[in-house]
């Protein structure tokens, strides 16, 4: 049996072990990760505030020694989990099982102004950087900001709140700064009421400042001012951000994700491709938000493309059939359109995930003195007028049925 896992961070190492100590050589495992050893997340704050070297956190994989594993040092850069192929920059990899572990990579960018007024903290690079500038820090507000709901180890903003302020207490300057830490989740750990009330009540004997339930909508870099959704704004010296977290392209070009990650199967972690498994921050499972309402039945929402029958004769009767043809979309065609694409129609290439050249068509029509946005805007006016005006006169002809069926009893 051939196994193929892409990723080796927890959830790949922890696979690639189980499977080898249970089966030992009567499994054949192939392990892959672009990288030449595991780095523990919570090493990462050791090394920002200066308490252990950079080099002395990684672990190499080349001391990862399991029967029936080997481990290649390649890159990922694509996936067909219809197949279970792997494809690397070095090789090819067909699988029996095929297990996708590639964790979540972090998007700086998502948030307007993060980049240039403050500092990530998640990746080694981002906690050597912080090494290097919190021994310049004099004192003022800190602010330990949460830019996402969905992130890696749920522990680690609070985690970094308060060795803040053992930091700022041994240099002697905690009584001149303000330590904030801000979440768009409702506590610390909503996962856990008890480990969150725990912190909480930590935050109050270190003078910490908690504001939950409150998510960040930019960072004014020019005047220091962290931004959130209820309109209240932050000033700060000193912002350390847990950054936006996205699936890796890759996995978001594989068909896999729904909604930017991969709905598994709780229990068996299971995709919904026969024999593809999916473990760890890709799914879509471990994110609180996520799976409250999904335990409750929710599930993630489709694009929907309304009325899509043909209205210019010259052009094809299935063409906004054939064209809007993608995953996890939704295809309202009248009847016409339907019977059509059943006789002639033909579904080629999938709309490209990336969206394709929609931007150079978009340039083009500005460039034509197209308005797209007032177009838009016009289109979803009208629509939801004529949709109103449909609902309305439904509204009357059931009230008028209605009337006529209570006479008749």
């Amino acid at each position: 049996m051939r196994v193929v896992i892409a990723g080796a961070g927890f959830g790949g190492l922890e696979i690639a072990t189980c499977l080898s100590e249970a089966l030992g050589d009567g499994v054949d495992v192939t392990l892959i990760d672009k990288n030449d050893s595991f780095v523990l997340g919570y090493a990462k704050l050791d090394v920002m505030f200066g308490r252990t070297a950079p080099e002395a956190i990684h672990l190499p994989y080349g001391a990862f020694a399991k029967r029936g594993v080997t481990f290649r040092q390649e890159l990922v850069t694509a996936l067909d989990p219809a197949t279970r192929r792997v494809v690397t920059d070095w090789a090819t990899y067909d699988a029996d099982i095929l297990v996708v572990a590639l964790g979540a990579d972090y998007d700086v960018g998502a948030t307007p102004g993060l980049a240039d007024g403050g500092h990530e903290f998640y990746s080694v690079a981002g906690a050597k950087r912080l090494r290097d500038l919190l021994p310049t820090f004099q004192g003022g507000t800190v602010v330990v900001g949460v830019m996402t709901p969905h992130y890696k180890c749920p522990p680690a903003p609070s985690e970094a709140a308060m060795l803040m302020h053992d930091y700022l207490t041994a240099r002697g300057i905690r009584d001149r700064s303000r330590i904030v830490m801000t979440t768009p989740l409702p506590s610390p750990i909503p996962v856990s009421k008890a480990a969150g009330d725990g912190i909480l009540a930590r935050f109050a004997e270190l003078g910490i400042e908690c504001i939950s339930g409150a998510a960040t909508t930019r960072v004014d870099a020019a005047t220091h001012t962290l931004r959130l959704a209820t309109g209240e704004a932050i000033p700060f010296d000193l912002l350390l951000a847990v950054p936006v977290h996205v699936a890796p392209q890759v996995v978001l070009e594989s068909g896999l994700a729904e909604g930017g990650w991969i709905p598994v199967e709780k229990g068996t972690l299971k995709t919904r491709f026969p024999d593809v498994y999916a473990v760890g921050d890709v799914t879509s499972v471990g994110t609180p938000r996520w799976q409250r309402v999904y335990n409750a039945g929710a599930r993630p929402q489709r694009l929907l493309w309304a009325s899509t029958g043909t209205k210019d004769p010259k052009a094809s009767d299935v063409l906004y059939a054939t064209a809007l043809a993608a995953p996890f979309t939704v295809n309202t065609m009248p009847e016409g359109t339907l019977r059509a694409l059943g006789d002639h129609g033909e579904i080629g290439d999938a709309l490209p995930a990336d969206g394709g050249d929609c931007e150079q068509v978009l340039a083009q029509f500005a460039r034509a003195g197209v308005n797209v946005n007032a177009m838009a805007a016009q289109l979803q006016d009208e629509g939801a007028k004529a949709f109103v005006k449909s609902w309305n006169e439904l509204l009357g002809v059931i009230a008028s049925k209605s009337a006529v069926l209570g006479k008749a009893s």
